[in-house]
């Protein structure tokens, strides 16, 4: 796998499990804290806390590449998994 490669998938990944992880943690909106920044949507989070989403969000995908790059690197096909009988021809 080249570099570029494996940064690609990286950033993907990334990408995908940020949006996963956003929700979590996030105790009340602007609204529900009666302090409604103006211009922006009453229903955005009062604290988002942005580093600690970038920090998990990072150290999830890292754990989640290296899988990735361990069965990839491994050899590993699905003719590997016993239960998995691929269809024959007759």
């Amino acid at each position: 796998m080249s570099i570029v490669y494996g940064m690609a998938v990286f950033f993907m990944i990334w990408w995908i499990v940020l949006f996963a992880v956003l929700p979590f943690g996030v105790r009340q909106s602007q609204h529900e804290a009666g302090d409604v920044v103006p211009g922006s949507e009453p229903g955005a989070p009062d604290m988002p806390r942005m580093l600690r989403v970038i920090i998990g969000t990072t150290i999830v995908t890292t754990v989640i590449f290296l899988s990735y790059l361990w069965v990839r690197e491994s050899g590993f096909s699905l003719d590997d998994i016993p239960f998995f009988t691929p269809p024959s021809d007759r």
